[in-house]
């Protein structure tokens, strides 16, 4: 048995379609890990989401801040962006079964026995592996259950941006949502900066990528994440990033966990 973590894939089903041949992989065999963002900006959000859901427990997707926001444009509380390619999904005759299975994904995904955690975008210094899984399932249980509506409705902002203890009803989940979707870069105190999407050395002074911060509390923990893609694919310190721009006509990226590191790419060809 193999166990890969693919990239953002963003609707590029041509691209996955094409990575999964390079693995060779098995569905008998074999399992898949998605950083997040199955959907949005590529040309088939819905082909992609029929597949992965169709592999069952042979895969296992996080979610991104685009799976978010499709299922907040499907609860009517998201406008639909003019870069956005989620009509497809919304207009399938299996829309609502798809959404429903996207609403059930995990935000933040743990092997043991493989030692290795995936989520989409990054931990604050604040909290440990341990802490980050019981704060995701505290999120998980929101959007899986009769909340989920108000908190579609509140989950944008970026405000709180520094995590306490005390935080509580929206702004919790909001910041928790934050970290795992959208953050790439804060301060050393954990403040979380939203504007700066560049490569390390292009933020503002006084930010560091989220797994460069001294003392971050998760350090030493081997994590898989996507998101970022001008970061690239890159390992460092046991964090490994896989967002290679497949949607910007670079490529999609799957590196192998059970086992010595190995990376595996395909050219992205909409």
């Amino acid at each position: 048995m193999a166990v890969y973590a693919i990239g953002d894939v963003q609707g590029c089903h041509r691209a996955l379609l094409a990575l999964m041949d390079a693995l060779e992989f098995d569905p008998n065999r074999d399992r898949l890990w998605f950083t997040g963002d199955l959907v949005n900006r590529g040309p088939d959000s819905l082909a992609v989401l029929r597949l992965v859901r169709d592999l069952g427990d042979r895969a296992v997707a996080v979610l991104g801040n685009h799976d978010l926001s499709l299922l907040a444009v499907a609860a009517g509380h998201r406008a639909v962006k003019d870069t956005d390619t989620y009509d497809e999904v919304l207009d399938a005759p299996d829309a609502d079964a798809l959404l429903a299975w996207l609403r059930h994904r995990p935000v933040f995904h743990r092997d043991r026995e493989l030692d290795c955690s995936m989520f989409h975008a990054g931990l604050p210094p604040q909290w440990t592996l341990e802490q980050a899984e019981g704060l995701a399932r505290e999120l998980e249980s929101v959007l899986r259950g009769p909340g989920f509506d108000a908190f579609m409705a509140a989950m944008f902002g970026d405000r709180p941006d520094r995590w306490r203890d005390d935080l509580a009803g929206h702004d919790r989940l909001r910041f928790i949502t934050n970290c795992f979707s959208r953050m790439r870069f804060c301060d050393s105190g954990g403040r979380l900066g939203f504007k700066d999407k560049g490569p390390p050395g292009t933020q503002k002074s006084g930010y560091l990528p989220w797994f460069q911060v001294p003392g971050r509390r998760s350090a030493g923990a081997r994590i898989v994440f996507g998101h970022w893609a001008a970061l690239g694919v890159r390992e460092e310190a046991g964090v490994i990033s896989l967002d290679s721009g497949c949607v910007w006509g670079q490529q999609l990226t799957a590196v192998r966990l059970d086992g010595p590191t190995q990376f595996i790419s395909v050219s992205c060809t909409h």
